[in-house]
């Protein structure tokens, strides 16, 4: 070997140096020669050697060769251990172990006392714990001038690692420089821009990657017999370009492709050793540069890019990105073909970029979090990271990172002296030999007793998965795995494997349960590496004091099939302790998750939630690729996050409020933990948030303004003493009649205890406070109300007007602009038609003089210039003519007019000029007191309220009412009666009302309702009791006379003779003195209608023959299309001719008013006759004349109730309508009366 020829030269530097450097390529023999060398020199006596590897398959390997070597079994003088297994003797003088072996006995031995010698192997891989040893042993070599120390590497800058290591005079360590046993390498760069041809186009192609190593491959496959290694970024890229490379026609030549990268299969991985007679072509990650040798390799092709781990400072997470691989990388990589024979390497870069690239690939310690390295300085007290002599100082950014997750994980706390303190939970951090996030998961497990599961899914989370997936079998792979997948969590998908496996390496053989793992797909290698991780973090959390439970199914009796019996809740909450900045919350909108400090990640494709993604999850790392992926999820509650890391999150609060209901300060807490948003909108107490906020609030709204409900004496007799004087202010309109609330303020501030900032804090302290001084909140009256204020006079603002014997209540308003700003009249339902519509118009004493102020101003200029100045005026009036005696409006124009001789017209009175506040809001109230309506009008309230009010009167006047009569069952009809409700005078207007086929008697609310209705229900009775003459009248008429009355609007001929006989016996009654009231009366009408009624009701009979021949006449003129001009007409007459003759229209009319129709029918041919001749411009003038009217006519009737007759002073405007209709287009007719718009308009304003 290589090393062998350089033998006493290495000796003796070991023997002349404390620290010595050996470099040499692999395959020197440096590895397996050094420990015989050092023994060759004595060491090994005082204390061991200890032999450190990178990997755990590396010690043990080195360790049997050297035993073999020195002819011994192993664990005698040789031995080693790593993390699962321990071969070391009392007489092992050399100790193989990993690198983190040596780092977890500094905790116990920080002399390093039973080592003599320490070597540190393959340190040119600048790993995290190479690093930390580096620089501890930089630190201990003063103290123990008796250790000594190999450092090895390969040819990659030996000399850093000499320079770190300076003896006291300042010289660099030794290095001794051995050649590896290499055969010469050809290297040629082929980079993807290909310039010897260019496109259609003339620019330069570029080929993909894949392009380029098909074509690198068929270039060395010319070259000669010899397998060919290929280096590419990542798994992806290596099954792309092998299903390319299986495609491709060989010629007579058979090749096999192959892939080599960390996740294959053991199976699959061993292939790559098998002997073979093929050429192979290797398709690797940078996994084959230092970790595998491959076997007769001859040619490689480096595509000059890896996955390189690297930790993110700003997002905290780990990052696989694909990067261009270093010059060294790039050597090694190379290398790799020139083990057996002269080899070839095909570069796809260009010779430039080779040599513009990064000498070296950056040290673990410049790219991964420290939080390790970080907890193990604090446990060893090696002070801050900054001061520590790493061999290359980490990024200011990546210490802080590492530091943050100390703090996450509740392991360092303040800063003391400079440095941060180690707390308790970290010190028992720093004792397990796990991750950080993995060690804090445990204690948390063991505080929530789910320890056993937990230690379980911690040894998951350390070792690679355990489920293989081979490229030719993933759909039965992902069958086989589906069994055990938890539909909310990864983790417990974790732990129902672990289960089956348990379960089945029970109750199989040894070889048994090997073929089981392979034909389900689970490699048995890391199923055992698996378990022998969760034994020895069981026996460090044994050492700990840690308890693990005992769970029903915990020993792994459950079928792969059965959920697990565990305490779900609890796992998740325990991992949770550990992945606090690792949750996320789910984007609908982007679809994606929100995660710590503004991060966004997916859901990793082959997590168990994938498809169902829930609001809130947990993910045990963050893994940035193609984008960033959250993998090994579960569902999480944000209360867990929020309980685990109050330590971490942030509160922020908005819109502190006080809440009567509540009696407390109230704020919308708004909790964010690194940004993600655990809760919004939640309502919280504010007293402990501000407590002076919160007493500032509660003073104001609870105590000033009266928004508690509380049962403090002092509390109702000041809220009784502010009510009174509110009330005069809003009677005597003015603000300065109360004290304000700065200074009611300040009294209840001056005298609350200072921890008052709720209704239950102020109970607590009043009960003590009250003891000493029970009037100490009490107000003083002096202090309520202002001098102004005592004089304003009670008569001036009467709490209730009087009026006919009702006693309705006011109250009073002041709020400028508000609906019942001003005086408030509450009028009972069932009384409102016994006040009148200009009740108040006199308004109260104390508002009367500006309201009579108010409407002089509102006259147009040419009559206001005569009452100026208008107060005086007013004054005058209301010291002279008393009020109420009539309606103001009434009174004050006769006034004006004896005084001035001026006449002020009604309508010359602007409303709309009077301040609201002076006309009073009438307020109709039901029996339980709620508001039905409200308004300025009263006449308008009354309209709406008329079915209301006529239900209220059937309710105060219940037996007299009745329905479904036909003959007179009543007593006597009484003009009117009047009865008490809800403590008033209620008056009603009896009545019998028409139904159709019967008689009922119902209560009216006014005069003029219950006459019509009287009229209405007194004929229908009649007409009842009589018999109908209607089946003789037309015998002895001929077929043309009974073809008019078929061709009426009735549905029947005998419905059109039953509305003549009810047309007839109106006409008798009026005839014979009127409506009767009672049953005497009535049976006299009886007798005086009988027989005259057939008479009668023939001569109606003939009357409506006129109507309906007229009626045809008048329909035939108006048939048929029509013109677009002349369509507004038209309509406007067909409207008028169904309102004439319809259903109904012959009693509707009456005997006396039937005779006039022909007439009005008449004028509307004519009108039709004057339209055709081009008088469409006349037309439309008189149409202007006539529509108003006729429609605010139209409106009045609708909104009369359904049950309420058409009063009489109505129908008189009805008729008005179509004689005015007449006098407008057919003069030559004549009129029945006098008529014009302003007789038509008053009509329509004393209806």
């Amino acid at each position: 070997m290589p090393v062998s020829a350089r033998r006493g030269e290495i000796a003796a530097a070991i023997r002349e140096h404390q620290v010595v450097v050996v470099a040499g390529e692999t395959g020197s023999g440096k590895t397996t020669q050094l420990p015989k060398i050092c023994l060759e020199l004595g060491r090994g006596v005082e204390g061991m050697i200890g032999h450190t590897q990178p990997r755990r398959i590396a010690a043990r390997s080195v360790a049997e060769r050297i035993a073999d070597e020195l002819g011994e079994e192993l664990g005698g003088t040789v031995g080693y251990q790593v993390r699962f297994t321990d071969r070391v003797g009392r007489d092992t003088r050399v100790k193989l172990m990993t690198d983190g072996i040596l780092l977890a006995e500094l905790q116990h031995d920080r002399q390093l006392r039973r080592y003599d010698t320490i070597i540190i192997d393959e340190a040119h891989e600048r790993s995290l714990n190479i690093d930390f040893l580096l620089g501890y042993l930089k630190r201990l070599l003063p103290r123990r001038p008796d250790l000594k120390v190999v450092i090895t590497s390969a040819t990659i800058d030996p000399q850093r690692f000499a320079a770190h290591f300076t003896d006291r005079d300042g010289r660099p360590a030794p290095v001794v420089e051995v050649s590896g046993r290499t055969f010469p390498v050809e290297v040629r760069y082929r980079p993807l821009i290909e310039e010897s041809y260019d496109d259609e186009e003339g620019e330069p192609v570029v080929r993909d990657q894949t392009e380029a190593v098909v074509d690198a491959c068929r270039e060395l496959v010319t070259e000669g017999p010899g397998d060919i290694l290929v280096f590419l970024p990542g798994e992806r890229e290596i099954r792309d370009t092998a299903d390319v490379l299986n495609a491709l026609e060989w010629g007579r030549e058979t090749v096999e492709v192959l892939p080599l990268y960390a996740r294959l299969s053991t199976a699959e991985q061993h292939r790559i050793f098998q002997h073979h007679t093929r050429r192979r072509i290797v398709l690797a990650t940078n996994v084959a540069e230092t970790s595998l040798t491959v076997p007769g390799i001859r040619y490689v092709v480096d595509t000059g890019f890896a996955r390189i781990s690297r930790y993110s400072a700003r997002t905290k997470v780990q990052r696989l990105p694909i990067e261009p691989v270093s010059q060294a990388s790039a050597q090694q990589r190379s290398g790799r073909c020139g083990r057996v024979e002269a080899g070839i390497a095909i570069r796809l870069y260009a010779e430039e970029d080779h040599l513009g690239r990064p000498e070296y690939t950056d040290p673990e310690i410049l790219r991964t979090n420290l939080a390790s390295v970080i907890l193990q300085m604090a446990a060893l007290s090696l002070g801050e990271v900054a001061g520590f002599p790493f061999l290359d100082p980490p990024d200011r950014r990546q210490v802080t990172a590492g530091t943050q997750l100390l703090e996450e994980l509740h392991a360092l706390e303040g800063v003391e002296r400079g440095r941060h303190r180690l707390t308790k939970v970290g010190r028992r951090l720093a004792a397990l030999p796990v991750d950080p996030r993995l060690a804090r998961m445990i204690l948390e497990a063991d505080r929530l007793a789910v320890l056993r599961e937990v230690l379980v899914i911690a040894a998951a989370l350390s070792v690679q998965d355990p489920r293989e997936r081979p490229a030719d079998r993933q759909a039965q792979a992902d069958q086989l795995h589906a069994r055990f997948r938890h539909p909310r969590s990864d983790f417990l998908t974790l732990l129902n494997l672990w289960q089956h496996v348990r379960v089945q390496q029970r109750e199989l053989s040894s070889s048994a349960f090997r073929r089981m793992c392979r034909d389900e797909h689970l490699n048995y290698l890391r199923i055992r590496e698996w378990q022998d991780l969760e034994s020895q973090l069981r026996q460090a959390a044994k050492q700990l004091g840690l308890k693990t439970n005992r769970s029903s199914r915990g020993s792994g009796a459950a079928q792969p099939s059965e959920p697990a019996e565990h305490d779900e809740d609890g796992i998740h909450r325990a991992l949770l302790a550990g992945l606090l900045s690792h949750i996320g919350l789910r984007d609908p909108e982007r679809r994606d998750y929100l995660g710590a400090r503004n991060t966004r990640f997916a859901v990793f494709p082959g997590s168990g939630l994938f498809r169902k993604q829930p609001a809130y999850l947990m993910a045990a790392e963050l893994v940035e690729t193609s984008r960033l992926y959250a993998r090994v999820n579960a569902v999480i509650e944000p209360e867990w996050a929020e309980r685990l890391g109050a330590h971490l999150v942030k509160r922020s609060y908005s819109e502190p409020h006080w809440s009567r209901k509540r009696a407390a300060v109230m704020a919308y807490e708004r909790v964010t933990l690194y940004g993600v948003p655990l809760a919004a909108g939640r309502l919280v107490s504010y007293g402990k948030v501000e407590p002076a906020l919160a007493r500032e609030l509660f003073i104001r709204h609870a105590l000033v303004y009266g928004e508690w409900g509380t049962h403090h004496a002092f509390f109702a007799a000041n809220r009784a003493m502010l009510e009174e004087a509110e009330e005069l202010e809003h009677r005597a309109r003015r603000r300065d009649l109360v004290v304000d609330e700065h200074t009611l303020f300040d009294f209840y501030d001056s005298r609350v205890g200072q921890d008052v900032v709720s209704g239950a804090s102020f109970d607590s302290w009043w009960k003590q406070a009250r003891r000493h001084q029970a009037d100490l909140l009490t107000f003083d009256p002096g202090m309520v109300v202002s001098e102004a204020g005592r004089q304003v006079s009670a008569a001036e603002y009467p709490t209730a007007w009087q009026h006919d014997g009702a006693s309705l209540p006011l109250s009073y308003h002041f709020e400028p602009g508000a609906e019942d700003d001003g005086v408030t009249v509450d009028v009972p339902l069932a009384v409102l038609n016994q006040v009148p519509d200009d009740a108040l118009s006199w308004q109260v004493p104390g508002l009367r003089e500006e309201l009579v102020v108010s409407l002089l101003r509102s006259l147009p200029k040419g009559l206001r210039v005569s009452f100026v100045p208008a107060p005086d005026h007013a004054r005058e009036f209301l010291a002279s003519v008393p009020a109420g005696q009539e309606p103001l409006l009434d009174a004050l124009e006769r006034h004006l007019r004896a005084r001035t001789g001026v006449v002020v017209p009604r309508e010359a009175w602007d409303w709309s000029k009077v301040p609201g506040h002076l006309r009073p809001t009438y307020r109709v109230l039901d029996t339980a007191g709620s508001v039905v309506a409200s308004a300025k009008d009263l006449g308008a309230l009354k309209t709406p309220l008329e079915e209301r009010l006529a239900g209220a009167l059937d309710e105060a006047a219940e037996d007299r009412t009745r329905t479904g009569q036909r003959s007179w069952t009543f007593d006597a009809v009484e003009r009117s009666f009047e009865r008490t409700l809800a403590g008033q005078h209620v008056r009603g207007y009896p009545a019998l009302v028409d139904e159709g086929a019967t008689v009922g008697l119902r209560v009216f609310p006014g005069e003029e309702e219950q006459e019509a209705a009287h009229r209405l229900g007194v004929r229908r009775l009649l007409a009842l009791v009589l018999p109908s003459p209607a089946g003789r009248l037309t015998e002895g008429w001929d077929n043309r006379q009974k073809l008019v009355l078929a061709g009426s609007p009735y549905p029947t001929v005998a419905a059109l003779l039953d509305d003549c006989v009810l047309a007839a016996v109106e006409l008798l009654v009026d005839r014979h003195g009127g409506p009767v009231r009672d049953e005497p009366a009535f049976a006299a009408m009886c007798q005086a209608v009988r027989p005259e009624l057939e008479a009668s009701s023939r001569g109606v009979l003939a009357d409506a023959v006129r109507v309906l021949e007229s009626w045809r006449e008048t329909d035939r003129v108006l048939s048929g299309t029509v013109d677009l001009r002349l369509l507004p007409a038209m309509t406007d007459m067909r409207g008028q001719v169904a309102r004439l003759v319809g259903r109904g229209f012959v009693a509707d009319a009456g005997a006396g008013r039937l005779r006039e129709l022909p007439r009005y029918l008449a004028a509307v041919r004519a009108r039709h006759e004057k339209l055709m001749a081009g008088g469409v411009d006349r037309d439309r003038q008189l149409m202007e004349r006539v529509g108003p009217l006729q429609e605010a006519y139209l409106q009045r009737v609708a909104a009369l109730a359904p049950e309420r007759p058409e009063p009489p002073a109505l129908r008189g405007v009805r008729w008005l309508l179509e004689e005015y209709r007449v006098s407008l287009w057919a003069q030559h007719l004549g009129t029945g009366q006098s008529v014009s718009d302003a007789r038509i308009r008053k009509a329509l304003a004393a209806a």
